[in-house]
């Protein structure tokens, strides 16, 4: 199996390609900067440390491409920034995200922002039972949230202040983690694993 982590810029590409060789034993991971070339992989995966603004602008000469691709049935994982850019926009500044999962990127309702640091995702009714590694605690480090317009692509969520924010979405073969799975220790190993094992199954 080829797993292609996008770099817009924005990434921490070493840490993460380490995790993902880790979970996914015996594939390659590349590191590629071209989105035509991009897409010819059986994992695409957008990483994400950084502004929303700087990577839809990476992202836009390809947008259509990779919505494209996606629609044909390549299988995506975004990550913090990179599940960010599945949605529509963002109010951290212009352009567009992929418009994957409806729905827009606002500023957390917390007192305090950053958020960094572990907390706690509580998996949905129905969610595989791969989220469950993530109820002792994941890491995070962001200051705003996905707010998806569609409910039932939400398989956990995690509680900020008495902000409710979508830990981690999924719809067909696409799916985005707003935590750093590569930084969560053990068990976000554990759920790394078994995002990627379902999305190319």
């Amino acid at each position: 199996m080829r797993i292609t982590l996008l770099d817009l810029g924005v990434g921490n590409l070493h840490s993460l390609g380490k995790a993902l060789a880790r979970v996914a034993d015996g594939s390659e991971v590349a590191i590629e900067t071209d989105l035509a070339r991009a897409v010819e992989t059986d994992l695409l995966v957008f990483p994400g440390v950084g502004a929303f603004s700087a990577a839809a602008s990476r992202l836009a000469a390809g947008r259509d491409a990779l919505r494209a691709a996606v629609a044909g049935g390549l299988p995506c994982l975004g990550i913090c920034i990179g599940m960010q850019l599945l949605f529509d926009a963002s109010d951290e500044g212009p352009g567009e995200g992929l418009s994957l999962f409806a729905g827009r990127v606002t500023r957390l309702k917390t007192a305090r922002a950053p958020h960094m640091g572990w907390s706690p995702i509580r998996p949905q009714p129905g969610a595989p039972e791969w989220v469950s590694h993530g109820a002792r605690g994941v890491y995070y480090a962001h200051s705003f949230a996905c707010r998806p317009s569609e409910p039932e692509v939400v398989l956990a969520t995690t509680e900020l202040d008495g902000d409710t924010v979508a830990a981690i979405v999924k719809k067909g073969r696409v799916a985005g983690c707003q935590f750093h799975p590569e930084k969560s220790s053990t068990d976000g190993m554990a759920l790394l694993g078994g995002i990627v094992r379902e999305l190319v199954a």
